[in-house]
């Protein structure tokens, strides 16, 4: 009797696939071929917001440039603070921010002073104006007190000849108001890497165009931009390419020319029309296309001539999601930066997760905190990867592990909060 048992081949639905590179690998893949792109530009403090620094910065001076007051209060010498009782002590005089006194501090006396003023010589400690008894120009303390409290020594913060800050730097806003409080008015940036994207299908069309039967507006290509932009990398939109082979082809060569990396949305699975990995074996070469992964399992890395190739699933959900995990990183290892990856945190999940071990699962959930105080995480519900809600919904990724199966309500969980992501 003949065999009528059908063969199939691994597809997306299934759990577990061996020609599948687990995540972790994947990851790995990619921390090994990705290099910063070289080039620099020297840009005003403001400017550099959000660069990534190429160069040491050392302070040219002290911060704080002297020794100062933490409060508003009374200058005093230690030797002076009773050990019990109190005892009184004569001001004479003031001393203000901008403005010091200028003459020399004697035992049993005391100095008006304030947040921030030079503190007087002859003086090593500011007892705070709540903590004392004025009487006219008479002041009163009692014991209690520690030498040296509330003050701030010169180059406690920052000393003069230190280093600040290491090229892989990412200039946020804090690094602008410490290098501002240094004086520095320029800084020496990486230049940002150059992305090229586009989107694949016959089936797409643009905002502003109306829609045939079986015909979609390209989201995909509005997602991609929002992170692009956020991330703060140059920007190439290439618009709409069609299923064709020569345009794809085309298109996939411009872009190599023009950028560092190039990233796609559709055309990487296994169906009929989809045609990038066939031209990106002709074109240069694909490291892995196939990631052990929910949602987002075909994604092909490589490259095409000297620019990084990312070949997103077209999918909205899993374009997101291989974004996230595999694309943004790669990016911010090319801009230079140090730390490339965002900080997990571990939190018991309220919600039972359907899952069956054989991939790594990223699962959309609302990160929230307690009366307690204390944090948890739910599921936004419906996870399917063609449901772009359930991440316009969500403020984290839920991550399953590869061997995990189904999660009980209760369970501690890890969460990648979409806060500081993009």
């Amino acid at each position: 009797m003949a065999n009528d048992a059908l063969i199939t081949q691994p597809s997306c639905a299934d759990d577990y696939d061996p020609n599948s590179l687990p995540v972790p690998a994947a990851l790995g893949r990619i921390d090994t071929l990705v290099e910063p792109v070289t080039g620099h530009e020297r840009l005003a403090l403001r400017q550099a917001l959000g660069r990534v620094l190429a160069e040491t910065v050392t302070s040219p001076l002290d911060v704080p440039a002297h020794t100062n007051s933490a409060m508003d209060g009374y200058a005093v010498c230690s030797a002076d603070l009773p050990g019990e009782g109190t005892r009184e002590l004569a001001i004479i005089g003031s001393a203000f921010a901008g403005a010091p006194f200028q003459s020399q501090g004697k035992p049993g006396t005391t100095v008006r002073i304030m947040t921030g003023a030079v503190l007087p010589r002859g003086y090593d400690t500011v007892v705070m104006q709540e903590h004392v008894q004025r009487d006219g120009e008479r002041l009163r303390i009692g014991s209690g007190h520690k030498p040296g409290q509330n003050v701030r020594q010169a180059g406690e913060d920052l000393a003069r000849g230190g280093v600040v800050y290491r090229p892989g730097q990412l200039i946020r806003p804090a690094q602008l108001g410490v290098l501002a409080s240094l004086g520095v008015n320029e800084l020496r940036v990486r230049r940002r890497p150059r992305v090229a994207f586009f989107s694949t299908g016959d089936e797409l069309r643009c905002l502003g165009q109306s829609l045939g039967p079986g015909e979609i507006y390209d989201s995909n290509r509005y997602t991609l931009y929002g992170m692009l932009a956020r991330l703060g990398v140059e920007l190439l939109d290439m618009g709409v390419v069609r299923d064709d082979p020569q345009e794809l082809e085309m298109a996939l060569r411009e872009a190599s020319q023009a950028a560092d990396a190039i990233i796609t949305s559709g055309g990487v699975s296994v169906g009929e029309a989809d045609f990038v990995k066939d031209i990106l074996d002709r074109l240069g070469r694909v490291d892995f296309w196939k990631i052990a992964m929910k949602p987002g399992r075909p994604l092909a890395f490589g490259r095409v001539g000297e620019a990084l190739f990312f070949g997103l699933p077209g999918n909205p959900v899993s374009v997101m999601v291989t974004f996230y995990q595999f694309v943004q990183p790669a990016l911010r290892r090319m801009m230079g930066q140090l730390e490339t990856r965002e900080v997990r945190v571990q939190v018991p999940c309220l919600s039972r997760l359907k899952k069956r071990p054989g991939r790594t699962e990223f699962q959309r959930g609302v990160l929230e905190q307690q009366a307690d105080g204390s944090l948890v995480v739910r599921s936004t519900g419906q996870q399917g990867s063609g449901i772009l809600s359930s991440v316009s919904q969500a403020n984290c990724f839920i991550v399953l592990p590869e061997q995990w199966g189904e999660v009980a309500a209760g369970t501690l969980v890890e969460v990648q909060p979409f806060e500081g992501l993009v």
